[in-house]
C-alpha cells in the first residue's frame, strides 16, 4: 500500500523529528505496492476486534472500538475493506462522522503475535446495505445497523514495542481442558498401576 507517513507526516511532525533528531530516519516518499498484501490481508482477516478514528465537523476526533467473531472485518477488494455495524449504543457518532467526512484511521492489534497495522482510508457507511454487500460481508444472519465500507489508501506496519502480548480466553480454556483430561487419565493410571 502506499506510504503511510507520506500521508501522516506534516510539516508540525517534520519539525519535531528535526527537534528530536530523528528526521530522515524514515522516507516518506517510498511508494509501496498499490493493493494490500497478503500478510495486511491475513492479518486483517483473522482478528477479533479494531479501533477507528473519525472527525467530526467541527473538528474533534472520536476513536471507537470496533469488535465480532474472528474475521468479521471482510477484505472485499485489492484496496476495501468492509465490516456490518452492529447494533451499539445507538449514538451513531462515528457513522455520522462519516456521512460529513469519510477519512478514518484503523489500528488493528494483533497482542498475540505482537502486530499492528495502522489503516488511513476514504469510508461510506450504507444506512440499508443491499443483500449482496451483506452477504459478502458475512452479516446476512445478523441484527445490523447498516454496514461500513473502506477504500484503504495507506497502510503502516507499526513496531511491536509496548504490546503487551494477551492470550485469547477461548486459547486458555482450550489448553487448560486438554490439560485436565491429560491429568484425569494418568491419576487413572497411576491408580491402576497402585492397584496392581
Amino acid at each position: 500500500m502506499r506510504n503511510y507517513l507520506e500521508m501522516a507526516a506534516t510539516p508540525a511532525n517534520l519539525a519535531l523529528q528535526s527537534e528530536r533528531g530523528s528526521l530522515g530516519l524514515y522516507d516518506t516518499t517510498e511508494p509501496g505496492p498499490a493493493e494490500l498484501t497478503d500478510d495486511e490481508i491475513d492479518h486483517l482477516s483473522r482478528l477479533d476486534t479494531f479501533f477507528m478514528a473519525t472527525v467530526n465537523e467541527v473538528g474533534w476526533p472520536y476513536v471507537q472500538h470496533r469488535g465480532g467473531a474472528a474475521g468479521f472485518v471482510t477484505v472485499i477488494g485489492p484496496t476495501t475493506i468492509g465490516w456490518v455495524e452492529r447494533t451499539g449504543n445507538r449514538q451513531y457518532l462515528g457513522t455520522g462522522n462519516i456521512r460529513a467526512n469519510g477519512r478514518v484511521a484503523l489500528i488493528f492489534v494483533d497482542t498475540l503475535q505482537r502486530t499492528r497495522l495502522k489503516l488511513f482510508g476514504e469510508a461510506t457507511f450504507h444506512e440499508s446495505p443491499d443483500p449482496d454487500l451483506l452477504e459478502r460481508l458475512g452479516g446476512t444472519t445478523l441484527r445490523n445497523d447498516g454496514a461500513i465500507t473502506v477504500d484503504v489508501v495507506a497502510t503502516s506496519w507499526n513496531c511491536p514495542k509496548f504490546i503487551t502480548p494477551r492470550v485469547p480466553v477461548a486459547d486458555v480454556e482450550a489448553t487448560v481442558r486438554s490439560l485436565e483430561q491429560r491429568i484425569a487419565e494418568l491419576e487413572a493410571e497411576n491408580a491402576r498401576l497402585r492397584s496392581e
